[in-house]
């Protein structure tokens, strides 16, 4: 086969490479033969996977034919001849008709000899044996016994190392697949999702409206001994209520901007707070003023959350980092960066994972404290993750953005179901011990889901104060008192609401409905 040199305008360099037409030649002869030879469409002897169909073929001929490969060879059947049989052998006994209506002509007929044969005796009235009836002498016993032990046996031979085909199986079984009907029996079915009906709420209801911000409230923390919560907002005050009855105690001041997080100490008797002004200010509340402030966010701070058994704060910003301060020294410890947008929302707990963070970025990230990087970051979420709850006995967690609540499992952060239904950008989230958790929308709608099963049993719309605008019907955030009996709420309509059960509410009158186990548990 000639080569062909590429160059330019048939000048020849060192450079050009020879390219050899046979394999293209080679190429489109096959293609050609494909097409129009002879047979159409067979396997070109030539072809790379000749060998390979071959091999394939033979495979698929020993594993069905392999029991009656090798067949001896029978006898071909002559043509029916009359044998008359003068004496028989002692191995085989001839079979003497008698009886019946032409019994005595047969005898006559044939002088008494009996007639042999190997197929049944015509068994209707009137029906003669003659000459042209008669049949061959049968094969002997011993000729049979040979015979016999020379065919195959037809049990499925279990020494066999290779699997068996699906005729042998259905052979042995007895079973003719040519004529077999199809079969109906019920099959047993393997146990799928075990669906849990969800467990009874009562319905929650407006408790108290609280006004005394003249901001958006953002922020919420409730004091471990139950009796007061301090909120902060836009107006960059933090102010204390009586948690019973809703009365303002006192008002802090001392930010240069909107308050985005609080956390009340239970271990000593401080007060966390976080502000858009890049500060993080601790505040004594037996002197009821700021004694330290912990420097290093180079923008906004969005949450703030306190370590529950070590002396160790961290806070979330938009500089896309989460810091952890120590208190007493006011020093960072680590600066956790990994995210690559704002950090919204952050939890603590005394187990690794100890720091959950949440991020405009739509990622969340598990941290190890002691090493200050990430165990696991989590990629589920499609937009922002604004809201983070950890379960209070529970070692599980969920996240809120926009696109769905999911619930995850700790320490390695396995998914485990989303929670759809909140049409919303969800801003925040709680939970109590009841396993009832609510996210709170930035449209004001609030929704109550069974944190077990995922059933969201009831659905509210917060309404504005008068004076105030629609759009302003926002949740920016919530928490439960103590004993899980009482909701706060932090919205934009300035307000704070307080929410509880209903208590003449039972079973019957409100019962669990339009409940159906979904089948769509899409991890995205």
């Amino acid at each position: 086969m000639m080569n062909t040199k590429v160059g330019n305008g048939g000048d020849s360099h060192s450079g050009a490479s020879s390219v050899s037409l046979h394999p293209r030649l080679y190429k489109s002869l096959k293609r050609t033969y494909a097409l129009f030879g002879e047979p159409y469409g067979g396997i070109v002897e030539d072809d790379p996977i000749y060998d390979a169909a071959k091999i394939k073929l033979f495979s698929k001929v020993e594993d069905e034919y392999s029991i009656v490969k090798d067949m001896p060879n029978l006898p071909v059947n002559t043509p029916r001849t009359t044998q008359k049989t003068e004496t028989p052998s002692s191995s085989t006994q001839p079979l003497l008709i008698t009886g019946g209506k032409d019994s005595d002509e047969t005898k006559k007929d044939y002088d008494g000899k009996p007639v042999t044969g190997s197929l049944p005796i015509p068994g209707q009235p009137g029906v003669s044996i003659t000459e042209q009836t008669a049949l061959e002498t049968p094969v002997s016993e011993e000729n049979y016994t040979k015979l016999l032990n020379q065919l195959p046996s037809k049990r499925l031979d279990t020494e066999r190392k290779t699997s068996h085909s699906i005729v042998e199986y259905k052979k042995a079984a007895g079973i003719d697949e040519r004529f077999k009907a199809p079969s109906h029996a019920l099959t047993t079915m393997s146990p799928g999702i075990v669906y849990t009906k969800p467990e009874w709420h009562a319905p929650w209801k407006l408790m108290r409206v609280i006004s005394g911000h003249v901001g958006w409230v953002k922020s919420i923390s409730v004091d471990p001994t139950n009796e007061w919560f301090a909120t902060g907002s836009e107006d960059r005050t933090i102010k204390i209520w009586d948690l019973a009855s809703g009365v303002l105690k006192l008002t802090l001041t001392g930010h240069i901007n909107g308050i985005s997080g609080l956390v009340v100490s239970p271990r000593h008797p401080y007060l966390f707070s976080a502000g858009e002004d890049k500060m993080i200010k601790c505040w004594d509340l037996e002197q009821n003023k700021v004694i330290r402030q912990y420097h290093g966010h180079l923008s906004a701070v969005y949450c703030i959350s306190l370590h529950p058994t070590i002396d160790v704060l961290v806070t979330g910003g938009m500089d896309s980092t989460a810091r952890v301060w120590d208190i007493r020294t006011k020093q960072a410890v680590f600066t956790l960066s990994g995210h690559s947008n704002a950090v919204l929302s952050c939890l603590t707990q005394s187990v690794d994972p100890q720091v959950i963070t949440g991020s405009h970025d739509s990622t969340v990230r598990l941290w190890d404290l002691t090493t200050g990087k990430t165990m696991a970051t989590l990629t589920n979420h499609k937009k922002s993750v604004r809201g983070l709850v950890m379960h209070p006995s529970e070692f599980t967690f969920a996240s809120g953005a926009p696109d769905n609540i999911k619930q995850w499992k700790l320490p390695n952060g396995n998914f485990i179901k989303n929670l759809s239904g909140h049409n919303a950008i969800v801003n925040c989230l709680a939970v109590n011990q009841d396993n009832v958790m609510v996210s709170g929308g930035d449209n004001g709608t609030i929704c109550f889901w069974d944190w077990k099963t995922g059933y969201k049993f009831q659905s509210l719309q917060t309404q504005v104060q008068p004076g105030s605008l629609d759009s302003e019907a926002g949740i920016y955030a919530m928490s439960f008192d103590l004993t899980g009996s009482r909701l706060i709420t932090c919205e934009a309509d300035k307000s704070i609401k307080v929410w509880r059960e209903d208590e003449n509410a039972t079973e019957e009158t409100h019962p669990v409905k339009d409940w159906r186990p979904s089948r769509k548990l899409q991890r995205f």
